[in-house]
């Protein structure tokens, strides 16, 4: 590093992550909970078809909270776990990414389409800033019965409200209201959700 950034500021990195501040990934307690996390998110997945109760116990390890009947299908990527929180009854498809730098929410009743992607972190565009390899984060909220289709990608600092509908494929780069449908790269909003709806195509 060519400059020093934390002048004055006597936290860790760490202690700057979780502020949302800038910070290097050079923690060493952050890599011990990187390694944890790992090792928790193998064992659910290797526990997760032949033990599902068991499964469902180690889930409660590896994430800050976990509603009731709760379902993630592995494999399932984090950070560190310890910044997700899961409302009850939703259900995780196949090969959620979850970067949880920076707090991830999912609300009650959700449905996450395979190979979606949470993605809190963020990096300079600055060159030099890039370069010396600072990085931050910006929390990611889901409402309650959010269905984000397969391969969304949510970008960070965005909040996605009540029942709202996110096509395969989408982008997420800005907030998403309640009850609309949305879709694209960049995501735009559709339309309003009405009582006429059954089927999303």
């Amino acid at each position: 590093m060519t400059k020093d950034y934390f002048a004055g500021d006597d936290r860790t990195n760490r202690e700057r992550m979780l502020a949302g501040d800038l910070y290097i990934a050079d923690d060493p307690d952050n890599a011990r909970l990187v390694q944890r996390a790992q090792r928790l998110a193998k064992e659910y997945q290797d526990t997760f078809f032949e033990d599902p109760s068991a499964a469902v116990q180690i889930l409660q390890k590896l994430l800050r909270d976990v509603g009731d009947d709760v379902e993630i299908r592995p494999p399932f990527f984090v950070d560190y776990g310890e910044n997700i929180s899961i409302g009850a009854r939703t259900f995780v498809n196949f090969n959620l990414t979850a970067l949880d730098v920076a707090a991830i929410t999912i609300g009650q009743d959700c449905q996450i389409g395979p190979n979606v992607q949470l993605l809190t972190p963020t990096h300079p565009v600055d060159p030099e800033m890039r370069r010396d390899k600072l990085e931050a984060a910006k929390p990611i909220t889901l409402g309650d019965n959010v269905w984000l289709g397969g391969g969304v990608i949510v970008c960070p600092g965005v909040t996605i409200g009540d029942n709202a509908v996110v096509g395969a494929g989408a982008v997420v780069t800005k907030d998403i209201p309640p009850n609309v449908i949305a879709a694209g790269n960049p995501t735009r909003v559709i339309r309003e959700i009405s009582a006429a709806d059954e089927i999303y195509r």
